[in-house]
């Protein structure tokens, strides 16, 4: 071969290794993929369950109140958020590595832990340090992975008795703060009479949109404006808000949370919307749970898994209070009611997030309960393989 000639094809050789390397996708650019394609739920199949033994160590911390969950596909690793008043041990996440497939959920390992950092990079303070130390006691209940870059947003649910409003997060993996998420002046804490958000009933609910470009935030319960909480009798209103990315609000709907199914035999029951994790553009799931107390003071737990449709729902993001407007909720279809499942046990399910797909192209589907490092409650993730709708 001539010299003119090898030179030739050294130089096509180059041009298309390098344009191969341009074009390769990263693992983030497959992962924002996954989140781009909308899912399609028709019905659930339960895969298997795993349980975390009640008040396991782990790297010098107590495993326990588990109560949000998110799948990386970069790194095959899900994390897992405790809500954790930094009374056991500093606010934090779990890598977890779960194993599954179609025919069962075979293994949960605990892989890692991470510390939530505040502004000035120290971890969060308890009830009982906030007065030396300041910051803002966490009440975290919904982790999320941002399809964008893989950094972690989560939420907490603030304190209202120490006038410390809800909050969303943005951080790094390393759980070092980036950023305050603007929520907007609703979910202000207004101590001089009841309204915004009431104490330890309010952002639970946490999802990206599946392309990312938006963020959805859910309430587990109404704001004091928007009405009493549910009872037996009758159920309510909570809001759920669609945000773009730089914190303006897209629109907001009324979610109708059902009345509380079963009388309570002790003192207290409640429903809240526990978490939610979107779709498509216009449709969410949604936990709604419900914890009733008996006369031995133990909880049982009534969940029921719903696809919310925000078509059609009226935006009340400038309505001022739901006690007198007129507007349409969202609609919502029935999924799974886990009263009449097929697990013994169904304790107090917070988490939720769409797994790996399974080897016939379903999508998979993972809950984790919270267990409020209680004896008479247990740590359970749950798999389930999603029928896509036939319509």
């Amino acid at each position: 071969m001539n010299r003119r000639l090898y030179r030739s094809w050294q130089a096509l050789i180059l041009f298309v290794l390098a344009l191969s390397a341009c074009s390769a996708p990263s693992q983030r650019d497959t992962q924002a993929a996954s989140y781009a394609a909308a899912h399609s739920v028709g019905s659930l199949r339960l895969i298997g369950e795993q349980r975390i033994p009640l008040n396991q160590p782990f790297m010098d911390t107590i495993v326990g109140g588990l109560s949000g969950l998110d799948y990386d596909a970069a790194t095959d690793t899900w994390l897992a958020e405790s809500d954790d008043r930094s009374e056991v041990n500093p606010a934090r996440f779990y890598s977890l590595r779960l194993r599954y497939d179609l025919n069962g959920f075979d293994s949960v390992e605990l892989t890692g832990v991470t510390f939530f950092r505040q502004a000035d990079g120290s971890t969060y303070p308890s009830v009982a340090t906030f007065a030396k130390r300041g910051g803002d006691v966490p009440d975290i209940e919904s982790i999320r992975l941002d399809p964008h870059d893989g950094s972690v947003w989560y939420s907490s649910e603030g304190y209202r008795r120490l006038g410390l409003a809800p909050f969303v997060r943005q951080a790094g993996r390393d759980g070092g703060l980036l950023r305050n998420f603007p929520v907007g002046a609703m979910f202000a804490i207004d101590l001089r009479g009841e309204r915004g958000p009431r104490d330890n009933l309010s952002f639970e609910g946490l999802s990206f949109s599946p392309d990312g470009r938006y963020l959805w935030l859910g309430m587990e319960a109404p704001l004091y404006q928007d009405g009493p909480l549910p009872t037996v009798q009758a159920g309510a209103m909570a809001r759920v808000t669609k945000y773009e990315r730089d914190g303006a609000m897209a629109a907001q709907y009324a979610y109708p949370l059902d009345p509380i199914p079963v009388a309570p035999g002790g003192r207290y029951a409640d429903n809240g919307l526990s978490e939610i994790l979107a779709v498509d553009d216009h449709r969410l799931l949604a936990i709604e749970r419900a914890g009733v107390q008996d006369k031995q003071g133990i909880f049982h737990f009534h969940i029921r898994l719903y696809e919310m449709d925000v078509d059609g729902a009226s935006d009340i993001r400038d309505v001022d209070t739901l006690r007198t407007s007129r507007f349409t909720p969202v609609a919502k279809r029935l999924l799974l009611d886990f009263d009449h499942g097929q697990l013994e046990m169904v304790d107090n399910l917070e988490g939720m997030a769409w797994g790996p797909r399974l080897a016939n192209g379903h999508d998979s589907l993972v809950l984790v309960s919270d267990n409020n490092f209680t004896a008479s409650q247990v740590t359970q993730l749950l798999v389930f393989e999603v029928l896509p709708r036939q319509d």
